[in-house]
Parts: C-alpha cells; structure tokens; sequence
C-alpha cells in the first residue's frame, strides 16, 4: 500500500510502492493472469545443481523464458532436460523478484512433437552406432536349448503372462522375472540395473545364472518407449555376457534396444517362440534321426552281406580243403615214414662199411706218433736253424742251449699228450672191448644185436679182437625166450660161466657136441 506521506508534493495522486510491494503486486498479477500454463520452447543451458534441483531456459527465435524444476517435481518428470531439445513445459507462471524476472516452475516436459524425438531418436542411434555397439560382430549367437530364461518386464500385464504361456506351449523352462517399470523417468535406470544384475548372477550360485534374457514391453506411443532408447540401457544390452532379445513395442514399433540386442522380436510372444524350440518338434526330429540312423545301419549291414555272401562263392569249400589236406598229410607221413628206413638203412649200410675200412686204434696212434715225430723233427730242424743264425747274430749268448732245451721239453710234452690220447682212444674202441672177450655177429651181413635177428640155419660172420670166422645158426628156442646155457658141473668154482655171446675159438669144429651125434651144433 503507498503511503500518504510519500506523495508528491507537486500535489499527484500517483501512489508511490516500495520494490518489494512493486514484485508482490506484479507477481500476483502474473499467477492470477496465467494460472497454469504450457509453454513450447528449446531447452538452453540446464544446469543440475547439488540441491537437487533442474534449472534451465526457454527459448525461441524471440523471446528467453527461465525455467525451474524443483527436487520434488524433478522425480516425476518422464525426462530430464537436455540442451537443445524442443520441449513443451507444463506449470505455473510466477515472478522472481530477486531478479526482477518471470519464470515458469516446470511439474512435467514432454516432446513438442514425434519428429523431434525421432531427430533426437536418430542423432543418438548415429553417436551409439559410431562407437560400434551395434556392430554385428558384438552379437552373441543364442543356446539352443536354454537351461533358464530371464525376463526383463513389468510383473503386471499381459507381457509377462504371453511369454510363460508361451513358454510353457513350446518348451517348459525355468524363468527368472526381474521387475521394472517399462515407461517413465524410472524406466530407464531399472531396465540397465536388472540387466546389469543377471550378469552379475554366478553360474553356481543360489540363484541360477539365466542362458538367455528377454527385455520386453507392450506396444504403445514414442513418448512411452523413449525409456529403451535412453543411453545406459543400450549401454547395459550391449556389454551384456548373457545373449539378449529385445522384444519391445510392436513389430512396426523401433527402439535403440532393438540395434543392441543380440536378437530382436516383433512382439514379446515372437519372442518366448525365440528363446525355446518347440518340444514335440524337436522329439519328432531325433525319431527321425533315430529311424534314419537304423535304416542307414540296416542297408549298411545288407549290403556287406551281399558282398560278404559274393566273396565267398568264389572260395572252395573250407570241408573239402580240410579233407584235401589231411589225405595229402597221410600220404606225406606215408612216404616220410618209407624215406625214413630207406634212410637208416644207407646210413647204416655205410656204417657198417666204413667200420671194416676205419684203421684200428693202434695205427691210428702209430700214425699220430709218426706225425708228431715228423713234426718234432721239422721244429728240431727249424730250432738249428734258429740257433744258427742267432749264434752268428748274438755271439757270446747261451741262446742255442736253451732253444734246444725248450724245443726238446715241447717235442716231448707233444709225445706224451699223443700217448694219453692213444691209450684214451683205445680204452673207448670197439676193438678193446673185443679183446676183453666181446664179438661183433653178422647175420648175412646184417648187424645182429638181438638173438630174435637170428634164425635157424643163417649164415654168421663173428668178428673176434684177432680175427673173423664163420658159422651157421642151429635149431634152439624162438628169439626172447632161449635159456642160458647149464653150468658145467665139473667147471671150477670162482669163475663165471661164459656168457652165450663170448666169442667162439677159431677151431675150424663147431663148439660143443651135436643134439643129434653128427652134424653142425649150436654156437649160441
């Protein structure tokens, strides 16, 4: 209110304000003006202030509007103010008289249209694309078969109940649901954490570790989805370890997710049919293997058995070959069995001749000596020669005496051993064993050594240690069962009886008296 004792003295009834009752009267003609109030303009210069709270600008081609948001309104903005962007602002109109300005205190921003978001939309898709998180290099191929599927959508709506209907049509899997709200300011940062947190999980940890993750939301306006284009959820998709399906919006419907992600589905339904392949399909699939497997086996082995059955008509029957090499084996054993004797007969044939031709032990011995003594004469005459020249090259020497002593001790070491050897190789020859009473018989020149090879009436030649006689074999019992012949009475106790093979006397008269009291009597 103007006080009357400030007025003009030239007598004017203009009141007179103070500048603070000038910026309340102006301020509450402003608020009650422009009650509330939305205004279209470029944000310029925000500024985010630890206080918490958003200040900025409003500005046109014109005209600047300062703008403020408060703490409290801030959390409930569906985005943050970003310079350059085309915005309508929603609020109340007021002063500020501590600058002596009007500003607008800002409850909610929006878009000033859909082709502003979509520059917007695509200035960020180039900056993102040129750092290469798009590249389809990046993406990660999807299991098969996963073990367990993570769900990235709101717990409430028709999303979530498509994708385990889905799920449980084609291929029933454990699913982790992380909730998050899929629009507003909150959108954004819940999405990146739950992301975030999957990979965090450990593959043997309490909570199981998801193969596969399904970030999804429902259709619905740019503004609605603006939360899947924002910075740190394309961010958060891209560094992902575990593969990743966006299924955001409808099939027409495209968000900066959708380039990021390993995969991306029109609808969240596309994509629950996208983690898990269909189970009786794929049980379809291995008995179809399984039968071509058996059918394959099966032609495998007909066929090897045609060729095995082809092969073997071309072999003799292995029966009949047996047969064959048996009879050939008699008939070798048969032969063998003939070469055999034919064998010891030569041979003993041969022996038996060079038995008659070999010299016998003594001139053996005597030729042995006469070599030896030859020898010693040869090493006697070799040693004078010897000596000779070493006396005529060492004169003075005794070397001559010694040489000969020596050559004589060797000559008659050589002697002695032949002796030794005479007497051993007469000791082991048949012809001692004739002289101490033993004969050789031949019955028609066959070498008798069993009386059962002798038979009545044959011709006998019997070698003695001096000579050979002959005789005819008598009448007496068959050959293994002939008695020894009695012991003479009369003969003088102490010597034995001869035995029936001691050597007759070379008489010219058969030995002994015959049965019949003429004629030849028996030698045996």
């Amino acid at each position: 209110m103007p006080f009357e004792s400030d007025a003009d003295p030239r007598g004017d009834n203009q009141p007179i304000f103070t500048v603070t009752e000038l910026g309340q009267a102006v301020k509450k003609t402003v608020e009650g003006a422009f009650e509330r109030v939305r205004v279209r303009g470029e944000i310029s210069r925000p500024s985010f202030p630890a206080s918490g709270h958003v200040y900025f600008r409003l500005k046109d081609e014109n005209a600047v509007l300062d703008a403020v948001c408060f703490r409290g309104m801030k959390q409930k903005l569906s985005m943050l103010p970003e310079d350059g962007l085309e915005v309508i602002a929603s609020g109340r109109l007021t002063t500020y008289a501590g600058k002596s300005s009007y500003q607008i205190i800002v409850d909610s921003l929006e878009m000033a249209g859909e082709g502003a978001l979509l520059k917007l939309l695509e200035e960020r898709r180039k900056t993102l694309a040129a750092e290469g998180l798009f590249d389809a290099e990046r993406k990660r191929p999807l299991p098969y078969l996963p073990g367990v599927v993570g769900v990235i959508t709101s717990p409430t709506g028709s999303v979530i109940r498509d994708i385990l209907h889905r799920l449980a049509d084609r291929f029933p899997r454990h699913v982790l649901v992380w909730p998050v709200a899929v629009q507003g300011e909150q959108c954004a940062p819940q999405v990146t954490a739950a992301i975030q947190g999957f990979n965090a999980l450990k593959k043997d940890g309490a909570v199981p570790r998801p193969d596969v993750l399904i970030v999804a939301r429902g259709g619905g306006s740019l503004e609605d989805l603006w939360g899947f284009n924002e910075e740190s959820v394309v961010r958060a998709a891209a560094a992902s370890e575990i593969p990743l399906i966006s299924a955001v919006g409808h099939e027409t419907d495209t968000t900066l997710i959708d380039f990021a992600a390993d995969r991306r589905a029109p609808t969240p339904s596309a994509a629950a049919e996208i983690a898990v392949p269909v189970k009786s399909e794929l049980v379809n699939l291995v008995a179809d293997f399984e039968r071509r497997l058996i059918g394959a086996a099966t032609r495998g082995l007909d066929n090897r058995r045609t060729h095995l059955e082809g092969l073997a008509r071309g072999l003799p029957d292995p029966k009949r070959k047996l047969e064959e090499s048996w009879q050939a084996v008699d008939d070798l054993s048969e032969r063998l069995g003939g070469a055999v004797e034919r064998f010891l007969r030569q041979r003993r044939e041969s022996a038996d001749n060079l038995g008659l031709r070999l010299p016998t032990p003594t001139q053996k011995i005597a030729q042995v000596r006469e070599r030896v003594d030859n020898l010693g004469e040869r090493i006697a005459t070799a040693g004078h020669r010897r000596i000779e020249r070493a006396r005529d090259r060492f004169d003075g020497l005794d070397a001559e005496r010694r040489l000969t002593q020596t050559t004589a001790q060797r000559v008659r070491d050589a002697r002695q051993r032949v002796d030794e050897l005479g007497r051993l190789l007469e000791g082991y020859s048949y012809q001692a064993t004739l002289e101490r009473g033993f004969a050789v018989v031949y019955a028609d020149g066959e070498l008798a050594t069993r009386a059962r090879d002798v038979a009545s009436g044959q011709h006998l030649d019997i070698t003695f240690a001096d000579d050979t006689v002959s005789a005819v074999a008598g009448a007496g019992p068959g050959a293994g069962d002939r008695p020894s012949p009695p012991q003479p009475a009369d003969k003088p106790a102490g010597k034995p009886a001869p035995s029936r093979s001691q050597p007759a006397k070379k008489t010219g008269k058969p030995r002994g008296k015959p049965a019949d009291g003429g004629g030849q009597g028996s030698l045996l």
